[in-house]
């Protein structure tokens, strides 16, 4: 086994006799002892590192005193532990005097040498802790700016203790952050509000615009054995994730469209087959009376094209803000869409609603939800069954809202792919399906505040599929914004 490194000690003193005393008394305890009777050859010496320096006070062109106050200023040497001696200087004030200089230790002729021994011990048990610690700082510290999100400690009085290098960057250079600010006035001019740190102990998750970015900011408290404190501050940008979301739903979007297609393909061709028909007749028509009532069906007929049209751009253009919404009517628009191609698999569209259950809300995004739970039900229903669509008010958690059922009596969903069921990309159908259209429906409902579920079964002659949308009603309408 390689040979463990003997501590080095240097002894500086300007008597030869004591530099002799104590290099014997040190050497025979395991250490190795280089030697110098200046202060400048002390400091000279104190370049090599040593591990402890013994350090008369009195030397015969420097003080002491000054030597220690050189090794400490110096960031090579200031960690070394200084050991300072004297014959002479035996007062308190002097002692204090060298505590002050940087000294780490302080003894007076004649030296015990087992006193000696074990004071120098002391002070290398101590450096090895200080290094130790010193390592464990640069460690977490790197650890600290290697991470991506931006985090801020609080303490328990409310400021800014340290921040990492992600933080700095989330907020951008033109924000001063300094040691000791006020973490609510920061936040005041970073955010516009303080209520990450408003209320102490309190978890706290919003999202904001910083400039161009759209970052997540959470608080969480630091707990103490007896109380809060402080904080962790975590700036999280999620601004490529919001792009490649949006990315996703727009694309979900067109898709749904897209399905649409062939729908409202059939609703507009059948009236306009019975539109040119009525034109035919009312031309041909002997009687002003009858050239009338064609006339008054074929603007029926228009008016259904109309109204099929205005339900198609739905699923494009959509209100800025969230307006009230009379869910059965929006529900019955929807079901409007899917009668013909349902009515081609022979599945029936039944609807249940109570009057005026209403949210507020976006109505494109909520069109885009239950047009593909219906569709989905639409294919999953058996030929010559019904799905049953529900729109029902509700007191939940203390607040209104609207629950809208719909329920197939399909196969039932297989156990093993319903943890996967609302997983973006995960689909059953193959090439036919994009994998997002639960997906989306989720977050738009989340986005309502709302929730989904579902329940589902195989069992023979009670096979079939729930799901259940929750919507309440927001007060606020700015609230989902």
């Amino acid at each position: 086994m390689p040979e463990l490194r003997r501590p080095r000690v240097l002894i500086a003193d300007d008597r030869e006799e004591n530099r002799y005393v104590l290099s014997r008394v040190l050497e025979g305890a395991g250490f190795d002892c280089t030697q110098a009777g200046t202060g400048i050859g002390a400091l000279e010496a104190a370049q090599t590192l040593p591990d402890v320096i013994i350090l008369d006070v009195r030397l015969p062109d420097i003080s002491g005193y000054e030597v220690c106050r050189r090794i400490k200023s110096d960031h090579r040497t200031a960690s070394i532990p200084v050991l300072q001696i004297s014959a002479s200087f035996v007062s308190s004030d002097d002692r204090v005097r060298a505590l002050e200089a940087g000294a780490d230790g302080y003894l007076t002729h004649p030296i015990d040498r087992m006193v000696l021994v074990a004071t120098v011990k002391a002070l290398l048990r101590l450096r090895t802790a200080e290094a130790a610690a010193r390592q464990s700082a640069e460690q977490w510290q790197s650890t600290f700016d290697a991470l991506s999100e931006g985090l801020a400690l609080i303490d328990r009085n409310g400021a800014l203790v340290r921040w990492n290098k992600a933080f700095a960057q989330i907020c951008g250079p033109k924000v001063e952050i300094r040691a000791g600010d006020e973490a609510s006035s920061f936040l005041k001019g970073l955010l516009g509000t303080d209520d990450p740190v408003k209320q102490p102990g309190k978890r706290y998750s919003a999202e904001f615009n910083i400039g161009k970015r759209t970052v997540q900011v959470s608080a969480n408290p630091i707990k103490g054995e007896n109380d809060d404190q402080g904080k962790i501050l975590i700036l999280n940008d999620i601004t490529d994730r919001r792009l490649a979301e949006y990315a996703l739903l727009t694309a979900e979007k067109l898709a749904a469209t897209g399905k649409l297609a062939n729908a409202i393909a059939h609703e507009i061709n059948n009236p306009l087959e019975a539109l040119t028909n009525l034109i035919y007749l009312a031309s041909s028509s002997p009687t002003l009376s009858d050239v009338q009532g064609f006339l008054t069906r074929a603007n029926e007929e228009l008016a259904r094209i109309a109204r099929v049209t205005k339900q198609s751009l739905s699923f494009h253009r959509d209100s800025q803000r969230p307006i009230l919404i009379e869910m059965g009517a929006l529900i019955a628009d929807v079901i409007s869409l899917f009668e013909r191609s349902a009515a081609q698999r022979r599945v029936h569209l039944a609807l249940s609603r109570q009057q005026e259950v209403s949210i507020c809300g976006f109505p494109g995004q909520l069109t885009q939800v239950f047009g593909n739970l219906i569709r989905n039900a639409t294919e999953a229903a058996p030929p010559g069954s019904e799905v049953d669509i529900r729109v029902r008010s509700i007191h939940r958690g203390g607040n209104g809202g609207a629950r809208i059922t719909i329920h197939d009596r399909g196969a039932g969903i297989p156990e093993d792919i319903r943890e996967k069921l609302f997983d973006p990309f995960f689909t059953t159908k193959d090439l036919k399906g994009s994998g997002l259209g639960l997906w989306v429906s989720k977050t738009l409902v989340v986005k309502h505040q709302g929730t989904i579920r579902f329940r589902s079964c195989k069992a023979p002659r009670k096979s079939g599929t729930t799901f259940e949308v929750y919507l309440p009603m927001v007060e606020h309408s700015a609230a989902l914004d």
